[in-house]
């Protein structure tokens, strides 16, 4: 396989690209909303736009480089542990998420201070209609995992490679964060770095990609279909069993999800008999 080292991508040229994608689909979203459609989705509608746009503009980088990004998605090169492993660690960083919510409201770090606010904990399920939400998964497992994987990893981080490992491991997690809203910002940084780890562990994009369409999967199902309230009174707070319960539930999460990635390296390529 051709080495990471070796690629040289335009990093500056596909930043500025993707940026302008995102600001013509933050643009059609906001139109689409005008017209009375719902935000989230008119949001998601607004994403289909953006494959053909990136495949347009990225056109003569994706042309250079396309014999190293279509053996970065060899189905050769995948086997059902690095699937499974895959899948874990999405799930893994979904329970992170949670645990880390839950946590900071436990011990008082997350407050509301809207005193009409309700104090709960109270949980309801209901989806949205089921083309609002088939598409929030269509964009979220297809669209949004296989665009930030190509351009995040597979370009950006594998151009920095040749400054070192842990320079474009973290290089490129950052400028993976500074696409997402601030608030998100830090949690994506580090599931940035996860993915990097895994993208220079395992040498193929399936992989990153599995686990960024899990993640998001499952951020369709308790985002769109799961309504909580919890906003315990501030005199109430710290709730310290609660919180550390939460705390090892983070730590052990964490911890599991830095073993897989040590367990998932480059798969052996087979010997071929002379």
């Amino acid at each position: 396989m051709q080495p990471l080292q070796s690629i040289r991508a335009p990093i500056a040229a596909i930043l500025l690209i993707q940026a302008f994608v995102l600001v013509v689909r933050e643009l059609i979203g906001t139109r689409l909303r005008e017209r009375g459609i719902e935000t989230d989705f008119a949001k998601d509608l607004s994403y289909l736009v953006v494959p053909l746009l990136l495949a347009g503009t990225l056109y003569p980088v994706l042309k250079v480089h396309k014999a190293y990004l279509l053996e970065l998605f060899s189905v050769r090169r995948l086997t059902m542990r690095l699937v499974l492993t895959a899948i874990a660690i999405g799930v893994l960083a979904r329970v992170v998420y949670w645990c880390q919510l839950l946590g900071s409201i436990a011990f008082g770090l997350l407050t509301n201070s809207d005193p009409a606010a309700i104090p709960g904990p109270l949980v309801s399920f209901g989806c949205p209609p089921a083309h609002v939400f088939l598409l929030g998964l269509l964009v979220a497992i297809g669209l949004v995992p296989v665009i930030e994987e190509i351009i995040n990893r597979g370009l950006i981080q594998a151009t920095l490679m040749n400054r070192g490992r842990w320079f474009a491991i973290i290089v490129s997690a950052l400028l993976f964060a500074a696409f997402h809203t601030p608030a998100s910002m830090p949690f994506v940084f580090i599931f940035g770095i996860v993915f990097a780890m895994q993208f220079a562990n395992t040498r193929t994009l399936w992989t990153t990609i599995i686990t960024h369409a899990t993640y998001d999967g499952l951020i369709q199902f308790d985002w769109r279909c799961v309504q909580g309230n919890w906003n315990p009174p501030i005199g109430d707070t710290p709730m310290l069993g609660l919180g550390v319960t939460y705390l090892l539930g983070l730590i052990v999460s964490c911890a599991a999800i830095a073993g897989l990635l040590t367990r998932a390296g480059v798969p052996k390529t087979p010997r071929t008999q002379s």
